[in-house]
């Protein structure tokens, strides 16, 4: 069994969000993952926030994470996630992890 073990097999074609050590969120739908828990997600995109405008999506499609620069990885409820209006929600960046 990969070393994500049971939580994410049960992820595995649920949308989740990826917190990466250098401070990007990256959303998508998880695909699958192995021992390294290097994750590859599909119909991905990108949210960088910004305090002066909303959040801007960037479109990555078909993306793989090395399973070392992987910070946080969670779930995301799709039904709250469609209500979201992003282009009015402002946050600072998120910073980089530090170990």
């Amino acid at each position: 069994m990969a070393s994500g073990g049971p939580a994410l097999e049960s992820l595995v074609n649920q949308v989740i969000s990826v917190i990466t050590n250098d401070g990007r969120n990256i959303v998508g739908t998880l695909r699958g993952f192995d021992q390294a828990t290097n994750i590859i997600l599909d119909e991905s995109h990108e949210r960088v926030y910004s305090t002066k405008e909303g959040v801007q999506q960037l479109v990555l499609g078909l993306y793989i994470i090395r399973g070392d620069n992987i910070s946080v990885v969670g779930e995301v409820d799709e039904d709250l996630d469609a209500r979201l209006d992003l282009s009015k929600l402002r946050a600072h960046p998120l910073k980089p992890v530090i170990h």
